[in-house]
């Protein structure tokens, strides 16, 4: 079994955390079945100020985790039936957290595509954070989960470093907000990866990156 990211990955700075999970291995037991993706695609939300985040309007009951210990679980639901995951990330007070927005599944493909339906290629089954919920069976009873705790049933596994060659940055996905919200290039990807939920945005390989 490969590594699990310990705590002390995720207490970092946001962009640091969300380029270096591209990659890395999501994984979900689910009921004695070992489900997993590698991580294609991410988004930063980063601090109240950060007008595109749940934490805009400061604490509330529903973005409490992302006010939490680094290395837990923001799940929040979204047009009443898609999931969507988070990976809180910095310190205790500050809320900041990463979006999973696509993965490659490798592991459990056929319980991953009954779930997500046989009319769906392999391609479109894990592209887009509220699929990557449907076929790895990431609901609100993961909300606020430990992905370090020994007994987690969904966490990340350690990888190797995709090269910056292979990276990409774009603003966000129909995100609101203001004129820095909508054009923070905090949005992560695999360049050549077919696993990404919408490759028509306007991106810049950070390798050429001033």
């Amino acid at each position: 079994m490969m590594t699990r990211l310990p705590r002390g990955f995720y207490a970092r700075d946001t962009l640091t955390v969300a380029r270096e999970l591209l990659g890395k291995r999501l994984v979900r037991l689910d009921e004695g079945h070992r489900l997993a993706g590698i991580i294609t695609e991410v988004e930063a939300y980063i601090g109240e100020d950060d007008r595109a985040s749940h934490a805009s309007p400061g604490p509330t009951a529903r973005n409490a985790p992302m006010y939490g210990p680094p290395g837990y679980t923001y799940v929040y639901l979204i047009y009443g039936m898609h999931h969507c995951l988070n990976v809180v990330t910095e310190r205790a007070g500050f809320p900041a957290a990463i979006l999973i927005r696509a993965v490659e599944p490798v592991e459990g493909l056929t319980l991953i595509q009954q779930r997500r339906g046989p009319q769906h290629p392999l391609t479109n089954l894990t592209c887009g954070p509220g699929r990557v919920c449907a076929a790895l069976g990431i609901d609100r009873s993961l909300n606020n989960h430990d992905l370090c705790a020994p007994d987690a049933r969904l966490w990340i596994e350690d990888a190797a470093v995709i090269p910056e060659a292979r990276i990409a940055q774009s603003p966000r996905i129909g995100v609101r907000g203001d004129q820095a919200a909508l054009e923070a290039p905090w949005r992560f990807y695999i360049l050549d990866s077919a696993w990404v939920s919408n490759k028509k945005i306007s991106t810049v390989p950070r390798s050429v990156r001033g």
